[in-house]
């Protein structure tokens, strides 16, 4: 019996994305398997959150004929459906009206794409249900009817992870996750991606911090000036050359228990 081939999560063809006047993506082609778990490295302004928002329809391309975009097997989305399937998680702290929001409801928040509960949204006992699956998943249990606002910027991310899986739990975004966060937070959150990897959720990091990619990730793209510039394996790519002509500087590279660590 033949095996199948994994199900294209992301199909880009020649797609170049202008920001304002500035043209901030150069002629990308990407292509991405449900399931697979990639960083994107880079320094910043490099054009990877634009390749991210892009992929989530907040950015569109230059239309030009040979320009394609393919997200789960589809050229048009609309976002409310696309976000059930795509789990986001941006670098920005949670906003004003999710601050005053419990943990629980925030994850909730997810089923609806809006930043609070709203009175018109119509909660189920099966979402209901499902939020507290994800909130054991994500070990949120000690603060699930704590006030977003009062939690630490760990525990909010690791909300707003719950909130990004709770619809789906098929490819999983993060923008820069690390930000903000301690060391022992920013250790938290690698354990956490570590087994939701594991458990067969695609990730798709979008890092310049080499300490953030985790083992389980095993192909790594590297931007430079809005262009994709390398994709290839850890082993190839996660090297002291490799990473000095990416970030324009001698880059030093220690390894331990899979992790990668630069100065």
């Amino acid at each position: 019996m033949a095996l199948q081939s994994p199900e294209p999560f992301l199909q880009l063809s020649n797609v170049n994305v202008a920001r304002g006047e500035n043209i901030v993506l150069h002629d990308i082609h990407l292509s991405v398997n449900a399931g697979e778990h990639i960083a994107i490295l880079g320094p910043n302004g490099c054009g990877k959150s634009t390749l991210i928002k892009t992929i989530t329809c907040e950015c569109y391309p230059i239309v030009q004929p040979e320009t394609h975009v393919s997200i789960f097997g589809r050229s048009r989305w609309d976002l409310t459906e696309l976000k059930k399937r795509l789990g986001v998680v941006s670098a920005e702290l949670p906003g004003k009206q999710t601050l005053s929001t419990t943990g629980r409801d925030a994850v909730l928040t997810g089923f609806f794409s809006s930043s609070t509960l709203w009175p018109n949204l119509t909660v189920t006992d099966e979402m209901r249900a499902r939020a507290d699956e994800i909130i054991a998943l994500i070990d949120a249990e000690p603060f699930r009817d704590k006030l977003v606002g009062h939690m630490s910027a760990g525990q909010q991310r690791r909300i707003m992870i719950g909130r990004a899986l709770v619809a789906s739990s098929q490819m999983l975004l993060l923008d820069e996750p690390s930000n903000a966060l301690d060391i022992a937070a920013q250790q938290e959150l690698r354990h956490l991606l570590r087994r939701l990897a594991q458990q067969g959720t695609g990730i798709l990091l979008i890092t310049h911090h080499v300490s953030d990619i985790i083992p389980e990730i095993d192909r790594i793209l590297m931007m430079k000036d809005g262009r994709i510039v390398a994709d290839g394996s850890r082993t190839e790519l996660l090297t002291e050359r490799s990473l000095s002509d990416l970030f324009r500087t001698e880059v030093h590279l220690t390894e331990k228990d899979g992790f990668h660590h630069a100065w």
